[in-house]
């Protein structure tokens, strides 16, 4: 064989091995250099351009691909994300809601209340990147595709609203033992106040604003994704806070602050090439693997469009941002991501371009 055919051989191997699909390639280096500003028309074509790629060519299976690889797409592009299923096209939220199956899916019917009645908790599976990989992920994703409360859910014969899978969640906040509320926080306020109280099924009165105050104990640098996850669920419960007319007081000041500052913590690391830091929040630092790479990039972006206004979003430093992730998604095009971090990153780019041009990418365009 060939030095030239060896060389292609151990590049398909390494990209076979792992998850949706794999690691990309450690192929430029990221920060060496100041990236160029485009202006917003020229951005937001560029954004548009790699989210439709992403939607249309990287095309996801229930035959080959998991819970875990869909539900990311599903974040990213809403409840019109589609995959390919015994040779057809399917929307994979309406499939999901009507009693499909899918490997890391994994819904448990339970009886509950006085009179009883049915409902159902979707179980946990970390680690498999095939199941639900935190606490009340799935529901978090659903709940962002907006469902309305009273949406069917199917499950085997059992039909159940979805506020029902909701509430259980919240009745189930005791169980989550590693005090992980980041996508609790998310489902939670989607469709409840900021005021919410409930009894859990520990007996012990909850509250929204309880949950905030044990987000806000954990540390971002031990958390999950540097702690991008805990920081968009605090986002979004302060933004349903804000829009209900609720103080900004207590527990919710320090959240701002909190988010603000680390808003300022990710521009003062961020690297020449408009990249920020693969270490987050902690230090600076670039990785050659373009992997963790549009990882680090992708979910920092998808933290700032959730938590800033769109005035800072505007500001040069952030555009660079977005212009590198796009560039990242360009250089890729061939080369199979890992899931979470391919998927994180288009929804940092679908949030940027709504907060900054007031359109969704796919507005009178399907998905």
């Amino acid at each position: 064989m060939s030095l030239r055919a060896a060389s292609f051989a151990v590049l398909a191997l390494c990209l076979l091995t792992a998850s949706c699909e794999s690691p990309g390639p450690a192929s430029e280096a990221a920060g060496t250099r100041e990236s160029p500003i485009p202006d917003t028309a020229t951005l937001v074509a560029r954004i548009d351009d790699e989210l439709a790629y992403t939607r249309d060519k990287r095309v996801l299976s229930l035959e080959t691909n998991a819970a875990w690889q869909i539900l990311h797409g599903v974040l990213a592009f809403g409840r019109d994300f589609t995959v390919e299923h015994q040779g057809r096209t399917i929307k994979v939220v309406d499939y999901l809601l009507q009693g499909g199956t899918l490997r890391g899916w994994d819904p448990e019917l339970l009886t509950v209340g006085d009179p009883p009645r049915t409902t159902a908790r979707l179980l946990l599976a970390p680690g498999t990147k095939s199941g639900q990989g935190h606490p009340d992920q799935w529901l978090a994703v659903l709940a962002q595709c907006d469902l309305p409360p009273e949406q069917p859910v199917r499950i085997g014969e059992t039909e159940i609203p979805f506020r029902e899978l909701i509430d259980q969640m919240l009745r189930d906040v005791h169980r989550n033992v590693d005090r992980e509320y980041s996508w609790t926080l998310i489902a939670a306020t989607w469709y409840y106040p900021t005021t919410h109280t409930w009894r859990a099924s520990d007996g012990k009165e909850w509250s929204i604003e309880r949950l905030v105050q044990i987000e806000l104990e954990q540390e971002l640098a031990e958390s999950a994704c540097g702690g991008t996850h805990r920081l968009i669920g605090l986002a979004m419960a302060l933004d349903r806070r804000k829009r209900d007319g609720q103080p900004i007081d207590g527990v919710w000041r320090e959240a701002r602050e909190v988010i603000d500052r680390t808003a300022r913590r990710a521009r003062e690391l961020q690297n020449a090439d408009g990249s920020f830091s693969t270490d987050y929040f902690v230090r600076p630092a670039q990785h050659p693997d373009l992997k963790e790479h549009l990882g680090a990039t992708g979910h920092t972006l998808e933290f700032l469009a959730v938590s800033q206004p769109p005035e800072v979003l505007a500001e040069p430093w952030v555009r660079r941002a977005a212009n590198r992730l796009t560039h990242l998604f360009h250089v890729t095009r061939s080369v199979p991501l890992e899931c979470g971090a391919l998927y994180h990153a288009a929804h940092g780019l679908v949030l940027y371009r709504q907060r900054v041009a007031g359109t969704s990418p796919t507005d009178g365009q399907g998905t």
